[in-house]
């Protein structure tokens, strides 16, 4: 098969990360289909690699995590009359932790919403910091055991609980597509002694509404949704990557990975290219030797 070259991959990537569909990326790059879901996957797979490789012994101080929704082939409610539905279909959730201060995504996890992924999600958190910070999460209790058992008592943990009510005036449409209101919000010391100032989910927050920018995936109310949740984990792989290493931050003028610390000089959408191409040609490690038998 023909291998596409440099430049077209580059321009594929760059729609992608821009929050371009997989289709409207095709149109556009005059490529199949086929050919851009393939080039998400190596692309995927490849940042994923990186990021669990290099993004290591961060020293930061205070530390958000969020979990934002998905569905993957279908919502949750409608698996079971869809036809054919791929394992993982329904739900998905997607785990994130932020440093406040360099605004760097630490570790990311897409699966449930149970204990299960709280433990792994905390685990793979603990094992990137390089110092004690102080940690804040929602209500969610799935949490609580999780940071108990990643952190134990080396960790100054509050959760920020937000109180809910419903739009207050709206009728109709305008009720079913608003967003409660928040009413009051209530900040609750678990371990250690966090700073109740800077006790927030603000920056994880906003966080999340660039992933539904960037991330054709996560729009709401569109036919982009992912058909297979290890496409849905490929798609935010890649987009962590871009967030952290190659685009420019707003408001610190560098890129995250540089503020963190983790990078010395701004990526470009060419050096994830050639992150494909190094797992690409990177040697593939072989099985044990069988002797053939040579039939008589």
């Amino acid at each position: 098969m023909r291998k596409l070259d440099a430049k077209t991959r580059s321009l594929i990537i760059q729609l992608l990360v821009e929050g371009n569909s997989i289709r409207a990326t095709a149109r556009i790059a005059d490529v199949s289909k086929n050919t851009v879901n393939k080039l998400l996957i190596d692309a995927g797979k490849a940042c994923s690699k990186y990021h669990d490789g290099h993004v290591r012994n961060v020293k930061a101080s205070v530390i958000q995590c969020d979990e934002i929704w998905s569905f993957t082939y279908a919502k949750q409610k409608n698996v079971k009359t869809a036809t054919a539905a791929p394992e993982g279909a329904g739900d998905t959730w997607t785990w994130t932790a932020i440093d406040s201060g360099s605004k760097l995504i630490l570790s990311y996890l897409v699966g449930g919403r149970d204990s299960e992924y709280a433990i792994a999600f905390m685990d793979d958190l603990r094992g990137r910091l390089a110092n004690r910070v102080q940690l804040t999460t929602d209500g969610h209790k799935a949490y609580l055991e999780a940071v108990e058992g990643a952190f134990g008592g080396d960790v100054d943990y509050a959760q920020l609980i937000k109180i809910y009510g419903g739009p207050t005036g709206n009728k109709g449409h305008e009720k079913k597509y608003s967003p409660a209101e928040c009413r009051g919000i209530r900040k609750t010391a678990v371990e250690g002694e966090p700073v109740k100032a800077l006790v927030s989910t603000s920056h994880v927050e906003r966080q999340n509404l660039t992933m539904r920018m960037h991330m054709r995936r996560f729009t709401r109310l569109t036919n982009g949704f992912s058909k297979k949740v290890e496409n849905h984990a490929y798609a935010v792989a890649l987009h962590f990557m871009y967030y952290n290493f190659v685009r420019v931050h707003q408001t610190l003028k560098v890129t995250p990975a540089m503020e963190a610390g983790i990078a010395d000089r701004l990526w470009d959408i060419k050096d994830i290219v050639a992150l494909i191409d190094a797992e690409e040609t990177a040697p593939k490690k072989r099985g044990p030797y069988k002797k053939k038998e040579i039939s008589k």
